[in-house]
């Protein structure tokens, strides 16, 4: 079974949180650069505006909900994401979304990719979010899964740490976002490089690369 996360590995919509995030400073007053934002991408919205220290999140979670529906237009999905995602199907792997993105606006980006997926987690649902392990566990028990039999695949720290403590093997998106921590994780280049997964199965040791 291969799990995902949304933004940074399937879709590329660095341009749409970013124009987001520039309406939120515009319309709070916050000076808060966009970077200090992406660093903790990966979280739930009302965590990153914890590591933020910034108070009242759900008005700036509502402009940045409206501005990033408004600029959804600019999201891209990466190069052979399409293809790749297909092979998995066709090989009969099973194929899940595990991501921070609310579920009203993942729902779109997904439906574009035209696969099905088993299961997608938003943290619409119950558990806490991202580095906790709930949202993987939960997509392992809506698929009746074992962990050994997983694999997760993302783009920054805390997909790692939620995968670890879920006891899901990782696999680092090198194309995405963010850079992973310690121990060193297997790092997938492109898209492309996650189809040798179709032969390594879920236990991996170093590079897919």
């Amino acid at each position: 079974m291969l799990l995902l996360d949304l933004d940074g590995v399937l879709v590329d919509t660095r341009p749409v949180m970013k124009r987001a995030w520039r309406q939120v400073c515009e319309d709070h007053g916050l000076d808060v650069p966009f970077g200090e934002y992406e660093r903790h991408l990966g979280r739930p919205f009302a965590d990153i505006m914890q590591q933020l220290g910034l108070a009242d999140a759900e008005p700036i979670h509502q402009t940045y909900s409206k501005a990033s529906t408004a600029a959804s237009h600019l999201a891209r999905q990466f190069d052979g994401v399409m293809e790749v995602l297909h092979a998995f199907a066709a090989a009969d792997w099973r194929l899940g979304i595990v991501t921070s993105k609310p579920l009203a606006r993942a729902t779109p980006l997904l439906a574009q990719l035209g696969v099905p997926f088993a299961t997608v987690r938003t943290p619409n649902g119950i558990g806490r979010g991202k580095p906790a392990p709930d949202p993987i566990l939960l997509a392992l028990i809506d698929l009746g899964a074992d962990p050994a039999d997983a694999l997760y695949v993302g783009d920054m720290a805390v997909d790692q740490e939620a995968a670890r403590r879920a006891g899901v093997s990782y696999v680092h998106a090198g194309w995405g976002y963010g850079t992973p921590s310690s121990p060193a994780p297997v790092v997938a280049e492109s898209p492309k490089d996650l189809l040798r997964l179709m032969d390594t199965g879920p236990i991996l040791e170093g590079s897919l690369v």
